[in-house]
């Protein structure tokens, strides 16, 4: 099965307020020896995924470069990794090739080095299209870009494109939530991502608002009720302009779904390189149904040419995920290939829970087929904690 690679790069103009992630500002002195030993990785990506215990194939039919800010390389240093991945691998004809940018980011050289290099995605993370509210948490740029970048991405020939948007952001309002996604769909952008504001300690804007400070404008931040709002009309509207929802946070126009992404949600193989990337692949023996490894979060400690850290994936294990990614999907999980793939007995061990979403309005349930409903999407965690069923697993015959 072809893989999935996915290579990040975790420098940033600016820290966003709500940011999550393993990226922040970084001196550009250390761009170069990042891409280097990222490129090293790649190249050893055989080598790494048989320590691991990983089966590895050569063919790729995607590759995607996210952050951070990848567009904050230089072009001679993105196209360094873009040749290592096509030295090392088999990308094919029809791959899809996504670059994640920041609005404002993109120069007529980094423009010029994605026809060169085949990228055919973009996704670009605007988050608001009110100017106010993009400045609140550190976005660096204004309405008036996005609507630029778009114009030259599409005149390089580049018509998939993503636009990133989060309901939650301080001062966002209903009304202002309109404008977002009235701008968003008059863009005719055929993928849309739409986030509802993670409230966690692992970024600036969510230790304030849990320590109900002022800071980073926390005080401004929409309810919870207000965000779910906002994420039901981004819902509506989108699927009224015929950007379907396929995913908990994405819609697209039919044939515009990210082949990247649905690996994740699937759990075809994938590959990832650089700080705090992730890989899973099948295991070469019998013992675990898959394995996934993961760079380390750390900056400094990457660089250090620390190893991934290996987590093999039980059977029992395999089958939990198969059902927290696969209700993330709009077409649901199929019980009958679950039941194929991992055992009745085992599929029916998850009966209980499944009838108890059902009876509170959280899933839905069509023959063998069961999916989140609307109130489900929201509250899908809940959802989630329901098939953590591993003690029952491993009392029931293999």
């Amino acid at each position: 099965m072809s893989l999935g690679l996915y290579v990040s790069i975790p420098f940033c103009p600016s820290k966003c307020s709500y940011c999550n992630f393993a990226s922040n500002v970084f001196s550009r002195t250390l761009f170069q020896d990042y891409v280097e030993r990222v490129a090293s990785g790649i190249e050893n990506a055989g080598e790494t995924a048989k320590r691991m215990g990983g089966l590895f194939e050569r063919s790729v039919n995607s590759i995607y470069l996210g952050g951070g800010t990848p567009t904050i390389l230089d072009t001679t240093q993105l196209k360094h990794l873009f040749v290592t991945i096509s030295q090392n691998f088999d990308v094919e004809t029809d791959a899809e090739i996504t670059v994640e940018c920041a609005p404002g980011t993109l120069t007529s050289a980094m423009l010029g080095l994605f026809q060169h290099c085949g990228v055919n995605r973009v996704s670009l993370g605007v988050q608001s299209y009110v100017d106010a509210e993009a400045a609140s948490v550190g976005r660096l740029h204004k309405r008036a870009t996005v609507l630029n970048d778009i114009t030259r991405v599409r005149a390089i020939g580049i018509e998939n494109i993503n636009i990133d948007l989060i309901a939650g952001l301080p001062h966002q309002t209903a009304s202002s939530w309109q404008f977002s996604l009235a701008e968003v769909i008059a863009s005719r952008a055929p993928h849309v991502s739409v986030y509802m504001l993670e409230i966690d300690n692992d970024s600036r804007l969510g230790r304030e608002l849990m320590a109900d400070g002022t800071r980073y404008h926390a005080h401004f931040v929409p309810n919870d009720e207000l965000t779910a709002e906002l994420y039901e009309t981004a819902c509506e509207r989108l699927d009224a302009a015929g950007v379907r929802q396929y995913e908990i946070s994405n819609f697209a126009r039919p044939g515009y779904e990210s082949r990247h992404n649905r690996k994740y949600w699937t759990r075809q193989p994938y590959l990832g390189f650089g700080v705090d990337a992730h890989s899973m692949l099948s295991c070469l023996g019998e013992e675990y149904e898959a394995v996934r490894f993961s760079w380390p979060d750390s900056l400094e400690v990457y660089l250090a040419g620390t190893a991934p850290q290996k987590s093999p994936i039980s059977y029992n294990a395999a089958l939990e995920e198969a059902f927290f990614v696969g209700l993330r999907l709009t077409e649901g999980v199929d019980l009958e290939r679950l039941a194929a793939n991992f055992g009745e007995a085992k599929v029916n061990a998850f009966s209980d829970a499944i009838a108890e979403c059902v009876e509170s309005g959280l899933l839905q349930r069509e023959g063998n087929v069961i999916r989140l409903t609307g109130c489900g999407r929201l509250l899908s965690n809940e959802v989630f904690e329901r098939f953590i069923l591993t003690d029952r697993l491993d009392s029931l015959p293999a």
